[in-house]
């Protein structure tokens, strides 16, 4: 399978994976779960899902590409941070306007993926080094999961955080 394929592939996997993580800490509720996993329905949690599924799908990117490309450490993060982007872009005007529609946000995160697996394909394919990401894309994906799993049990009382449909707002907060 050549990379071409592979990226559309990734499209069905990637969306697919995240119904799988989307529950997993309702399926099984603990500490480390809640870390990695949404615990609500707030915004900033299904940015965390975005993250985790990612995260998941780079153990199948990793074995099927193998190191065979130079920008395969930075492509890790420029997907992540360009995936949750596109879909805060795309879905807060529409959430902010008309409230949450479950079909319209299925359909905007699958664009954010289509967008996203395309700007991933370019940075594999191109000949530019992106030596800087390369070299700390690991720390960038440990500031980001901290900052999440912060925002999971310290949340900031703002839009982005409140689950409206359980009134709940980060781990225990209720308001």
């Amino acid at each position: 399978m050549n990379l071409k394929s592979f990226k559309i592939l990734s499209v069905f996997i990637l969306f697919n994976l995240s119904f799988f993580t989307h529950y997993i800490y309702d399926i099984c509720p603990n500490f480390i779960s809640s870390l990695f996993f949404p615990i609500n329905e707030s915004i900033i949690e299904h940015m965390k899902m975005i993250f985790s599924t990612y995260l998941i799908y780079f153990f199948i990117e990793n074995k099927y590409l193998k190191n065979n490309y130079n920008n395969i450490k930075s492509n890790k993060i420029i997907q992540i941070i360009v995936n949750i982007t596109i879909f805060l872009i795309m879905y807060l005007p529409i959430y902010f306007n008309f409230k949450h529609n479950l079909l319209i946000t299925l359909i905007i995160y699958l664009i954010s993926i289509i967008i996203t697996q395309i700007i991933s394909y370019k940075v594999l394919t191109n000949n530019k080094e992106y030596t800087f990401l390369n070299k700390y894309n690991f720390i960038f994906l440990i500031i980001l999961f901290i900052t999440f799993s912060l925002f999971t049990y310290y949340p900031i009382k703002n839009e982005l955080f409140i689950d409206k449909m359980h009134k709940k707002i980060g781990f225990k907060n209720y308001y």
